[in-house]
């Protein structure tokens, strides 16, 4: 594809004033629209699949810490959503220059990358299809985009970039710099972006009745950041008040240690065209195994070999909660998101959202993309801060270690069924747990509220354990003598589970 090298002169399609960012029941509106909109009126939510919410908030997030980062708690406290929505409104009016789209500086753009192959702009979207890999459904048909779509692309490509062999990395900005280079000597492939990693890192964020408030819940203090030691450069400076001019720059550098960097990482250095974008690898952050992670990820450093919760389609996220909240009791992982900002409302009398999303990948001959039983995955968990406390975390370890329980007697005893009449079924037992946890989830709120008080928690038991019968006599029929008799052998007994005397009637 040729590039039209008039395509950036003027400056245009500014983001603090033109309609990009999805937000819920209101479509597109811009970032003036997001800081202005008070009170009642403020937007709910931000809209868009769960990577691009992820690619919002942290922009937000970047564009919030970069306003105004608060001494301690009480100082966030004063500051308040309002107070904090009005300050970044302020902010945004200084860097006003810094936010077009096009001009000679384009946003979170670097024009240096010109000499680098311009690609479709579906290399940017793991929904759609692009290279080789195969069109199954309509929505992975790739489409003309909008002003307002390439702002989206921009945002979600910075740090959700796929790995492969799209990238350009004949091209090198920083003089002597080696990262792009294979062991042949050849330019190398793409690495994940720092958000996404190899399979698609879950992320996590506090939820509050409207984006003012989402953004003031997830806002990182000082001490804080004295506490990630992981990010030496401590908050760091948001890109584009000193955009990187190459992969080993100084203003890389700088981002690889911060906060901002994990915020805003840069890791494809990208610049818009007619036709499509100039695409390159940009900064190589630290990973996981490095001892980094974005602070909206969770991490267990205690092993020899660290682990983050990944992604998993077949795993809903509520189901990691008790990992997620680990700081309540003695587990291993650490969210420093969750942690340290929903730490300073414990005993409050809010009731607080935690918000669980990402994407999953698969990785097939150094390609990343997303296929198969890749998905997205998104899910909203509501606290009431009143309750949580040791006793509230100790109850929910024990309720969820007694579903995983169920979840495997489901999985053994309809495999015994089929066993039984010397059946293959082998791919069954899995089918029967997976709808286990599916038809438990709608009941999981109403866990997390009776986990202070034990004898509600009791009252809940036999709606699980009525899950746990009608999924084994789903999948478990009993229609001829033989079935009969396979079915009573293995029937799951759900008695000690429900307190109940082994010599009453299950």
């Amino acid at each position: 594809m040729k590039a039209n090298d008039d395509y950036h002169t003027e400056p245009r399609f500014n983001l603090i004033e033109e309609p990009w960012i999805p937000v819920v029941d209101a479509g597109l509106v811009s970032l003036r629209q997001i800081f202005t909109r008070t009170g009642t009126d403020a937007y709910r939510g931000l809209g868009g699949n769960p990577v691009q919410k992820i690619a919002l908030t942290k922009l937000l997030l970047a564009i919030a810490q970069s306003t105004y980062t608060p001494e301690d708690e009480r100082d966030w406290r004063d500051l308040g959503a309002q107070g904090l929505a009005n300050a970044c409104m302020a902010y945004l009016e200084k860097w006003h220059d810094a936010f077009y789209l096009y001009g000679e500086k384009p946003f979170l753009q670097v024009p240096a990358i010109k000499a680098a192959k311009v690609q479709s702009f579906s290399v940017c979207m793991p929904e759609v299809a692009s290279g080789n890999n195969r069109v199954l459904k309509q929505h992975q048909v790739a489409k003309s985009l909008s002003d307002a779509d390439k702002a989206m692309l921009i945002i979600q490509s910075m740090g959700f970039c796929l790995g492969g062999k799209q990238t350009d990395n004949s091209v090198v900005l920083s003089s002597g710099y080696l990262g792009k280079i294979n062991d042949k000597g050849k330019p190398s492939s793409g690495r994940p972006g720092s958000s996404l990693g190899f399979m698609g890192f879950l992320h996590n964020f506090l939820l509050g009745n409207n984006i003012h408030e989402t953004i003031w819940f997830n806002l990182f203090q000082r001490d804080h950041l004295e506490d990630l030691t992981h990010y030496p450069n401590g908050l760091g400076v948001a890109p584009w008040e000193d955009m990187p001019v190459g992969e080993a720059c100084a203003s890389a550098e700088r981002l690889k240690s911060s906060l901002m960097g994990r915020l805003l990482p840069i890791s494809r250095f990208v610049l818009l065209t007619k036709e499509g974008l100039h695409y390159s690898e940009g900064i190589a952050h630290p990973g996981y195994m490095d001892g980094v992670v974005d602070p909206s990820v969770a991490v267990d450093f205690s092993a020899k070999k660290p682990k983050v919760l990944w992604v998993d389609p077949e795993k809903r996220p509520w189901r990691s909660l008790t990992s997620l909240l680990s700081f309540m009791g003695e587990g291993k992982f650490e969210c420093y998101q969750l942690r340290f900002n929903l730490s300073r409302l414990a005993h409050d009398t809010k009731t607080i959202g935690i918000w669980s999303g990402g994407l999953r990948v698969s990785n097939k001959a150094g390609e990343q993309n997303a296929s198969g039983s890749d998905d997205y995955v998104d899910s909203v968990i509501f606290l009431n801060m009143e309750d949580l406390g040791s006793i509230w975390y100790a109850n929910l370890q024990n309720e969820m270690n007694q579903l995983d329980l169920l979840s495997k007697m489901i999985f053994g005893r309809v495999m015994g069924y089929f066993k039984a009449q010397k059946m293959d079924g082998k791919d069954i037992p899995a089918q029967a747990s997976n709808l286990f946890w599916q038809l438990c989830e709608p009941l999981f709120q109403d866990l997390i509220s009776a986990c202070d008080d034990e004898s509600s928690l009791h009252t809940l038991r036999p709606d699980f354990a009525r899950i746990v019968h009608q999924v084994y006599d789903l999948f478990c029929p009993k229609d001829t003598a033989r079935q009969i008799d396979a079915w009573a052998k293995n029937k799951p007994d759900t008695r000690k589970y429900l307190n109940i005397n082994h010599g009453a009637n299950q």
